[in-house]
């Protein structure tokens, strides 16, 4: 009896098979590497000088200007009790080891006691007038909740420290890290201190570049 050959040819598989099994094989492992990546690997962190925010103008400013600086970043209000010390210790603070090397940083904000109810061109004039104020001062922006201004935002999640008050005080080197922060109590002769001793080490290292 003679037998009859099989419907279709026996073949273990054909070169598309392969090709398709290799391609197929390829993507799941890029897929489980992502999947991997996601979970074990945070994105890096920004610094703080690679933010832009609005002027008092409503002006876009990139941050990255201060870079190479210690900075001071504030936020300010008009109508606080710390109001009249605080600006004033600042613009002192501001004359005296700026703007090469250092620089103040002023964001005012309404969240604390409804104690900055003035517009943007209001605040600049009112520091100007009343205290001599030549650092910048900042559109007016939100630091608490969903609409916090990012680059402040970035400020409290490196530090995980929040202000509760007007006049809080991160200290920001010149790599755009937070490296101090103060509450408004705080004795400015202690945040001088810290703010010679960075500018310091900026004129070394500059001079160490030369």
């Amino acid at each position: 009896m003679e037998t009859l050959p099989p419907p279709f040819p026996l073949k273990s598989s054909s070169p598309k098979a392969k090709v398709f099994l290799v391609f197929f094989s390829m993507v799941l492992c890029t897929a489980a590497l992502f999947i991997l990546q996601l979970k074990f690997f945070k994105p890096r962190l920004k610094d703080f000088y690679s933010f832009e925010v609005k002027d008092s103008r409503g002006r876009s400013v990139s941050l990255s200007k201060y870079r190479g600086k210690a900075a001071l970043i504030v936020n300010v209000a008009s109508d606080c009790q710390h109001t009249d010390a605080n600006y004033r210790a600042l613009q002192d603070l501001h004359r005296e080891y700026g703007p090469s090397h250092f620089t103040v940083l002023a964001f005012p904000c309404n969240q604390f006691g409804e104690s900055e109810p003035k517009v943007n061109g209001e605040i600049e004039a009112f520091a100007k007038a009343n205290y001599g104020v030549s650092f910048p001062i900042f559109s007016k922006v939100k630091i608490l909740g969903s609409e916090a201004e990012p680059a402040f935002r970035f400020l409290v999640d490196s530090t995980k420290k929040e202000p509760r008050w007007n006049f809080w005080k991160y200290l920001v080197n010149p790599q755009g890290q937070v490296v101090k922060v103060w509450r408004p109590e705080e004795n400015f002769d202690n945040i001088k201190g810290d703010v010679a001793a960075m500018v310091r080490e900026i004129i070394k290292k500059r001079r160490e570049d030369l």
